[in-house]
């Protein structure tokens, strides 16, 4: 009898293990499908799209909102695991931690610039390394975020013909128009990095066609300022009867100012830096530093212009770096080199001293 409990004993200690295992597995299935993280999710998403959203795109520190953007965006997009990924707000979010992967490259860029400057040969190489790498990684979080807009509306961009997305709310379009633009930065954002990201360049005429969807008066000039770009970018896309792009960039510049988002001057600048028009660079930059004295800012959107803001100041600093060895001296800001203007300058009659 001893000798068949011992025979028996290692089967039903396997046995035992077996079912502790099964009950292990059973309790981890169960955690993660735990009702109370399905409606903790729910409850953020709800919460994001409602408040998170508004107040965010209402901030004028943009280091902080993309800040934000990489510290939450995995945080709510974990719960895609037991609820609906929140791809509206989401889209927001990998926009904003774009904008900080950007924020680096641009840093990376003008150090560059200032060891070219030098002639530091072994520093730029390795600087101009450094900004195609985080150029690689700003386009592909931006890829991300022009996707979840696509997906977060239900838009198929290269559907025949085009069908425009139910678009509810005023944030229901801001977020799908950011999330266009978005897609037009990545393909440059991925040209900068010698294409290291891979993103499909057939989003352009995507993206333009999507900009009909949108109300370009309401909205600043910023639909066909994308649409101009593109067809700067893709000549073949624009319609026939269509005016020259940098007239519609023109025109779109000076409805941002009247509505209180300058995000067209930002196009033509990086229009104006890929096509090698200096002189357009330079009308972007001016606009934008005059408009400082008249605009009034779109308060619900003010985080829009503040993006604006630095990529036209980085366009600047840019410029200045590479002519002078130094970014743009806050006081410079608006012109394109430290010479004195002479002109509207009032002098003093010395006659009057007599």
């Amino acid at each position: 009898m001893i000798s068949s409990l011992a025979r028996l004993g290692p089967r039903l200690f396997a046995a035992r293990l077996k079912a502790l295992s099964l009950a292990a597995v059973a309790a981890l299935a169960g955690c993660s499908a735990n009702p109370i993280y399905t409606t903790t999710g729910v409850v953020l998403s709800n919460y994001s799209e409602g408040e998170a959203t508004p107040y965010v795109l209402q901030m004028s520190d943009a280091q902080m909102a993309c800040a934000l953007g990489e510290g939450v965006d995995p945080l709510l997009y974990s719960f895609s695991r037991v609820t609906d990924a929140p791809d509206s707000t989401g889209s927001l979010l990998m926009l904003l931690a774009g904008n900080c992967a950007e924020y680096e490259a641009w840093e990376a860029e003008l150090a560059y610039l200032r060891a070219d400057y030098e002639g530091d040969v072994a520093a730029a190489k390795d600087a101009r390394e450094v900004a195609k790498r985080l150029n690689a990684l700003t386009a592909k979080r931006r890829y991300a975020s022009f996707q979840r807009a696509m997906a977060a509306y239900e838009f198929d961009p290269g559907a025949e013909p085009l069908e425009c997305p139910f678009l509810f709310s005023e944030q229901d379009e801001i977020t799908f128009l950011l999330g266009l633009l978005t897609g037009m930065q990545a393909i440059v954002n991925d040209a900068n990095s010698g294409a290291m990201a891979g993103v499909p360049r057939n989003i352009a005429p995507q993206a333009e066609r999507a900009a009909t969807c949108l109300d370009n008066e309401k909205w600043g000039g910023m639909p066909n300022a994308i649409r101009a770009l593109v067809w700067l970018l893709l000549p073949d896309t624009r319609p026939a009867l269509a005016p020259d792009p940098w007239q519609v960039l023109e025109h779109s510049r000076k409805l941002g100012v009247e509505k209180g988002m300058r995000v067209p001057h930002a196009l033509q600048a990086v229009a104006a830096e890929t096509f090698g028009r200096p002189e357009k660079l330079e009308e972007a930059i001016a606009t934008f530093a005059e408009a400082d004295a008249t605009i009034e800012v779109w308060d619900d959107y003010r985080l829009v212009d503040e993006v604006a803001a630095g990529v036209v100041r980085f366009s600047s600093d840019k410029h200045w770096t590479a002519n002078y060895g130094y970014r743009t001296p806050q006081s410079y800001f608006g012109r394109m080199s430290p010479e004195r203007q002479t002109e509207n300058v009032e002098t003093m009659n010395l006659d009057d001293l007599l």
